[in-house]
């Protein structure tokens, strides 16, 4: 047991929520085509969900989670997520809520054909691949629409445009994209002690 590397544990949930009890009203369409009617968004945070090796190299798989006093703060994933992503609509966001100008973010796969999907979204289903996310600002909240050949644009939730969550935001954003590449790290170094190990003899 002394020798296996350990790969510290990251509590990305408790680090990174954020309330938003005191910020403008923010809802999360949970179903398709107004269905149900929207459910407040009172505080959202990250979620580690899986770590696992893709085409031989490390990867992490990150949920968006959103808590609401009508479902009693039980959590429900908006939005998954791998290691790349983050830090683009970190980005898009800021840009969009301070330039009061809609942001396309277009997602696209490392590889054409890779039945790995980068981004998905949970809200209207149990995961829709996205390929690309409209980030519309308006005067207190920036809406969060995916759009899809088939349906056109369908919103999905809503997030403050106040000063103060931004900064929230970018701050909690740096933090996780930190500790995520950290947490890559761990796993190559682990691999590569797997690989560097000398076989053990056949009997």
């Amino acid at each position: 047991m002394a020798d296996t590397p350990a790969i510290a544990d990251r509590n990305l949930e408790a680090a990174t929520n954020i309330s938003l009890k005191r910020e403008p009203a923010c809802f999360a369409f949970l179903s398709a085509r107004s269905l149900s009617p929207p459910m407040p968004i009172d505080s959202i945070n990250l979620d580690l969900a899986s770590a696992d090796y893709f085409q031989g190299r490390a990867s992490l798989w990150t949920t968006l989670e959103m808590r609401s006093s009508v479902n009693n703060d039980r959590p429900i994933a908006i939005l998954g997520f791998d290691e790349t992503f983050l830090r683009p609509f970190a980005r898009a966001l800021v840009e969009a809520s301070t330039t009061r100008a809609a942001y396309r973010m277009t997602i696209l796969n490392e590889l054409p054909d890779s039945e790995r999907c980068r981004v998905v979204e949970y809200v209207t289903g149990p995961g829709k691949p996205l390929k690309e996310l409209v980030l519309q600002p308006f005067d207190n909240v920036v809406l969060v629409t995916a759009t899809t050949p088939k349906d056109g644009e369908e919103t999905l939730f809503q997030l403050p445009r106040t000063d103060s969550f931004l900064r929230a935001f970018a701050k909690m954003s740096y933090t996780a994209d930190q500790a995520l590449h950290e947490f890559l790290e761990d796993m190559a170094r682990v691999a590569r002690r797997h690989q560097n190990k000398p076989a053990e003899a056949s009997e």
